[in-house]
C-alpha cells in the first residue's frame, strides 16, 4: 500500500460556488491514501473562519477528525481515529464512520417483517451489530458533491444491494455534512428502498473534548443527557423492553454530571454488563423534531458541544472496550474511558420489540436521521 500520511494531504478545491467568501465556509477535496486493494479513498475538508474543520472520508463517509478551539484558541482535534486508510478496516472500531443498515444491535440476528424471517450475520456475541461484519462502514462511498457556502456541504452516497449482509431491498443512503459559521457541523442520513426493509444509521464518532491526541480521558466531562428513561439492557446488551426512569440511579445525567461519577458503581447490574455505559437514552420531546439530546463540557480546556437530534434515542457509550490495543492517530494507543460516544438512533433491537419506535422502512417513503453538533466554549 503505498503511504500517504495527514502531512502529505493534498487539496484541490472542489466549489460550487464561484467564491467564498469571508463569511462562507470553505469545502476542500484531496486524496487520503489508498486501501491494500489499491482503492483510492477520497476527504473532503471542511472548514469555517472560526477554526472549526471536519474532514470526511469517503471509507464509510466517516468522520476523520474534527478540529475545535478551545476557550483560549488553541484548536484540536476532538475525536479518535486514524492515520491510514487500511488502519480502519485492519482494525474497526467504528470511529467517525456512518455505521448501518442497522446500527447498535439486533438480537441473535434475527427479525422478522410481513411475515417473512430474516437472519443476519452475528459480530457481537450472539448479536448482529452495526450492520455486520461489512457494514456500511467499511463500503467506499462516492463522494457526489463537495461545496464552499453558508454552509459548506459535503454529501456523499452509497447503494446496498438487496440482500446485503441479509438484509431485503435495495437501499440507496445519503450522507450529508454540513459545517456552518455558527460553528455547527450538521449530519444528516437519508435513505430510500424499493422494498420494505428495516433502517437505522447513525454516526459513530468518539468524542474527547479536551483532545483525541492528548493523555486526559473523559472520565471529567461534565455531561447533560436530556432524557428522563432509558432503556435497561440484559447482559448481551439487548433491551429487555422496560422503559426505566434514570432518577435515582447512576443513569440519572439530567443535570450535568462528571461521567466518572458513578461509573464504577459496582451495585448497579446494568453499570457491569455494560463495563459501564452503553445504554440507550430515550430523548424527551418528540421525534422527528430537531431537539435538545445532549450537552458536554471539558472544563479544562473549555470545549462545550451541544447535541441536537430528530431520533427517538441516543446511545451513551463510554470507551469501555477500548482496551490498550488500538493505536490511533500520532501513535496513541486508545484506552476504556478515552472517549465517549453520543449515537442518535432508533433503539437497539426495535424489529424485536412491537412497542419500540419503528425502524421500517417502505418504498416511497424517506428515512432522515439528523444530528447537529454546535461548539461553543464555557465562560
Amino acid at each position: 500500500m503505498q503511504k500517504q500520511t495527514l502531512a502529505a494531504f493534498i487539496v484541490s478545491a472542489a466549489l460550487s460556488h464561484p467564491a467564498a467568501s469571508a463569511f462562507a465556509a470553505e469545502a476542500q477535496t484531496g486524496d487520503f491514501g489508498t486501501l491494500a486493494d489499491g482503492t483510492r479513498i477520497e476527504a473532503v475538508e471542511l472548514t469555517n473562519r472560526h477554526g472549526v474543520s471536519a474532514r470526511i472520508i469517503t471509507l464509510g463517509a466517516t468522520l476523520q477528525s474534527l478540529r475545535v478551539p478551545d476557550a483560549h484558541g488553541a484548536s484540536a482535534d476532538v475525536v479518535l481515529g486514524y492515520d491510514e486508510p487500511q488502519q480502519y478496516l485492519d482494525q474497526p472500531q467504528y470511529f467517525g464512520a456512518s455505521v448501518g443498515r442497522y446500527a447498535n444491535r439486533i438480537a441473535h440476528g434475527r427479525f422478522t417483517l410481513d411475515g417473512k424471517d430474516f437472519e443476519l450475520p452475528v459480530n457481537d456475541g450472539p448479536n448482529h451489530l452495526h450492520g455486520g461484519p461489512r457494514g456500511f462502514d467499511k463500503a467506499v462511498w462516492t463522494l457526489a458533491k463537495a461545496e464552499s457556502g453558508s454552509p459548506a456541504r459535503a454529501v456523499f452516497t452509497y447503494v446496498s444491494p438487496d440482500g446485503e449482509q441479509g438484509y431485503p431491498g435495495r437501499l440507496e443512503v445519503t450522507a450529508i455534512y454540513t459545517l456552518s459559521e455558527d460553528n455547527e457541523l450538521a449530519i444528516e442520513y437519508r435513505a430510500v428502498t424499493d422494498a420494505p426493509t428495516i433502517v437505522n444509521v447513525t454516526n459513530h464518532s468518539y468524542f474527547n473534548l479536551a483532545g483525541a491526541t492528548g493523555d486526559q480521558s473523559i472520565l471529567d466531562h461534565l455531561l447533560t443527557l436530556f432524557a428522563d428513561r432509558f432503556t435497561p439492557v440484559d447482559a448481551t446488551l439487548i433491551p429487555t423492553g422496560e422503559r426505566r426512569a434514570v432518577a435515582g440511579t447512576p443513569f440519572d445525567f439530567r443535570e450535568a454530571k462528571r461521567i466518572g461519577s458513578d461509573i464504577r458503581d459496582g451495585a448497579s447490574e446494568q453499570l457491569r454488563f455494560g463495563r459501564g455505559y452503553d445504554h440507550n437514552f430515550i430523548v424527551n420531546g418528540e421525534a422527528g423534531e430537531l431537539r435538545p439530546a445532549a450537552r458536554l463540557v471539558d472544563p479544562g480546556s473549555g470545549r462545550v458541544m451541544e447535541l441536537l437530534v430528530t431520533a427517538p434515542g441516543v446511545q451513551f457509550y463510554s470507551g469501555n472496550f477500548l482496551d490498550g490495543t488500538t493505536v490511533g492517530k500520532g501513535g496513541r494507543i486508545y484506552r476504556q474511558g478515552d472517549a465517549l460516544c453520543l449515537e442518535p438512533q432508533v433503539f437497539p433491537d426495535a424489529p424485536n420489540h412491537a412497542d419500540f419506535p419503528s425502524a421500517r422502512l417502505d418504498p416511497g417513503d424517506t428515512y432522515v436521521n439528523r444530528m447537529v453538533l454546535r461548539f461553543s466554549t464555557a465562560e
